[in-house]
């Protein structure tokens, strides 16, 4: 019984949102090798400057420099994978733990949601989206610790908790506009921080064995 659970729970789709942030990464590189110049520092700078450019500059329809933006389908098509992969994501991490219905609610539907609402980023109501996105990803991102704490994952906890700061540090600098220059690059760094978490995190999950037939997960028993 505990084989056939271990085999159930090594499928491979148990990766899959593993696999989508690395094609989101294939994607974003595919993206900035076509983005045509441009950048908040300068509007004549060649290609896309890894050092002052943000990932949105290659989600606009136009680059900085005023021509069609051909980097954007790919950016797009990043977002798109992104989102679908941390949408299953959220939906797989219940099985870090015994949970409540209510606690396997607020961690996928929240963070599902979050991933829709992200999809705004490159439309006028950026701020907004952001801020919403970040509001719904923190709830459930707040009850994948408490399953890291109760699977007693502190070296992971300890990772996320890292990850949150660093979130906290591109919100202040960006409402703040202190260090703005170097907020390009801090974009970048939490970007492959935090995205090493969830990979980290979805590894943990594979690992999981799959609850049996009176271990389900949502029981309240």
């Amino acid at each position: 019984m505990i084989n056939q659970s271990n085999s159930i729970s090594r499928r491979w789709w148990i990766l899959s949102p593993s696999l989508g942030i690395g094609l989101f990464g294939l994607l974003y590189v595919v993206a900035a090798c076509q983005y045509p110049s441009g950048s908040n520092a300068n509007h004549t700078a060649i290609g896309f400057d890894w050092q002052h450019n943000y990932w949105c500059d290659l989600l606009g329809a136009v680059a900085k420099n005023g021509l069609p933006n051909q980097a954007r389908p790919f950016a797009r098509g990043g977002m798109l994978v992104l989102g679908v992969s941390l949408s299953v994501f959220w939906w797989l991490v219940p099985r870090l733990y015994q949970s409540p219905n209510y606690y396997v609610r607020v961690i996928r539907w929240a963070g599902a949601v979050a991933m829709v609402i992200l999809f705004y980023i490159d439309t006028p109501y950026h701020d907004l989206a952001i801020n919403l996105a970040g509001g719904l990803a923190l709830l459930s991102v707040g009850t994948t610790f408490v399953g890291l704490y109760w699977q007693r994952k502190r070296a992971l906890l300890n990772y996320g908790l890292v990850c949150m700061a660093l979130i906290a540090f591109n919100n202040y600098v960006y409402y703040t506009h202190h260090w703005l220059t170097c907020l390009p690059v801090l974009q970048k760094v939490s970007f492959i921080v935090v995205l090493g978490w969830f990979v980290a995190v979805n590894w943990t999950l594979y690992q999981q064995p799959s609850p049996g037939p009176t271990d389900t997960i949502g029981n309240t028993s």
